[in-house]
């Protein structure tokens, strides 16, 4: 399968729901993930609880889509322009922007860094 075809399969999965089950089938065990200037979240675990944690901020979605995506077939580099829409559990709702560029190693991503912005939403 294309990186592309990953990818484009995990945000599918992403869209309908299924965030965690995509965590399991995507991400390597000693997956390093970044979002933004946080510091480096170091393997699937701690992705999990950090996915887990911001879900528990949520109180209500509205929408979320991709844009551009896009892949490197012969460097394994995938890179995906999505959005949401969302009412955090303090009212306040915001829609936040972000690219997020992957590094695989063969079906599994060993790194990613996410580039967001959330601009007001005119709460």
């Amino acid at each position: 399968m294309s990186y592309q075809a990953k990818i484009q399969e995990m945000y599918d999965m992403i869209a309908q729901g299924q965030s965690m089950e995509a965590l399991d089938k995507f991400y390597h065990d000693d997956a390093v993930v970044i979002d933004g200037t946080s510091e480096p979240r170091n393997g699937k675990e701690a992705q999990r609880k950090a996915v887990q944690e911001w879900f528990g901020m949520v109180k209500e979605f509205h929408g979320s889509g991709t844009g551009a995506m896009t892949a490197n077939e012969e460097t394994g580099v995938t890179t995906v322009e999505s959005w949401t829409e969302i009412t955090f559990q303090d009212g306040s709702r915001v829609k936040m922007e972000e690219v997020g560029v992957q590094k695989w190693e063969g079906d599994k991503i060993i790194h990613e860094r996410f580039y967001y912005s959330m601009p007001d939403m005119g709460q």
